[in-house]
């Protein structure tokens, strides 16, 4: 099925039936094809992965709903989905603004409201994808056994089953997991996350608004979420002064920090390759000193 075919049933879908009068290819990112779409009733964003996973856009749209849910901070409304092999789409409404000079600002404070939000264990009840790698879910009150099992730990076998972990490095992230109880907490706050928030994961609507994309939604450590947003740079002082103001990072936050980036990091070099492998030694050597 072609991508115009596959846009007339999103929208048929999302109720408009109105004439469609534009599908332009723009830039969506390293994952997904992306359009800008355009009828008489309305303007539309879809994306289109022809070799996605189960679930793929099922998981994202799920996550723009939790967020949405809390009424804390913009996320897109999304029109439809699919999720049929070789045909997966996801139609959301189309975001466009300017920045403004409180732009940065309403992002920090608007994220650490989502942050006050709880879910009622670690984890979620869906699984979930980040970037296009699974990420299997499960609920656990415990934040450290599901870091520990379910985030980091994963993502390390995964890598070890693809040969991608060798050697010393592989060595060093074992050590690093038996003793993840040094430095992660076993009991915190399982807050409301994005799940993905680097600087390409939030954009800009009318007046200003921030709103946030692409999410891998589920619950756990706020500073998981932070210390993300520190590896790729693009969040201002602003972002970080507002999001302090509204809820403090605790004392350790500058402890756990690294080894919060080294699950991204380690995810990046999965789907990436090598150029990620300095700062995932840098973090390893820090830790693993023996």
């Amino acid at each position: 099925m072609n991508i115009e075919a596959m846009t007339k049933i999103g929208l048929e879908n999302g109720r408009d039936n109105s004439e469609l009068l534009t599908i332009e290819p723009i830039d969506g990112g390293s994952i997904n094809e992306a359009f800008y779409v355009r009828t008489k009733e309305g303007e539309y964003f879809m994306k289109h992965h022809a070799n996605s996973g189960k679930g793929f856009f099922k998981s994202e749209a799920i996550g723009l709903r939790m967020i949405k849910e809390t009424d804390t901070i913009s996320v897109p409304n999304y029109v439809s989905y699919s999720d049929k092999k070789g045909e997966a789409f996801l139609l959301m409404e189309w975001i466009e603004g300017q920045k403004s000079p409180k732009t940065e600002f309403k992002l920090g404070h608007n994220l650490a409201q989502l942050h006050k939000n709880n879910g009622p264990m670690h984890g979620f009840a869906n699984d979930t994808y980040i970037g296009i790698l699974d990420q299997p879910n499960i609920l656990d009150p415990n934040w450290l056994t599901y870091f520990q099992e379910h985030r980091l730990g994963y993502h390390i076998k995964s890598a070890v089953d693809k040969k991608i972990l060798l050697d010393t490095r592989k060595d060093k992230f074992l050590k690093l997991l038996e003793r993840l109880d040094k430095w992660i907490p076993a009991f915190v706050a399982p807050s409301y996350l994005h799940g993905d928030l680097y600087n390409g994961n939030w954009i800009v609507g009318r007046a200003g608004e921030p709103y946030l994309v692409d999410p891998s939604f589920f619950y756990g450590d706020r500073h998981l979420e932070i210390a993300f947003t520190e590896i790729f740079g693009g969040f201002s002082k602003d972002f970080y002064d507002s999001y302090q103001e509204v809820f403090p990072l605790n004392e350790n936050y500058q402890e756990v920090k690294p080894i919060y980036q080294l699950y991204y990091l380690l995810v990046h070099l999965i789907m990436f390759g090598e150029k990620y492998g300095k700062q995932i030694d840098d973090i390893l050597n820090y830790y693993v000193t023996e």
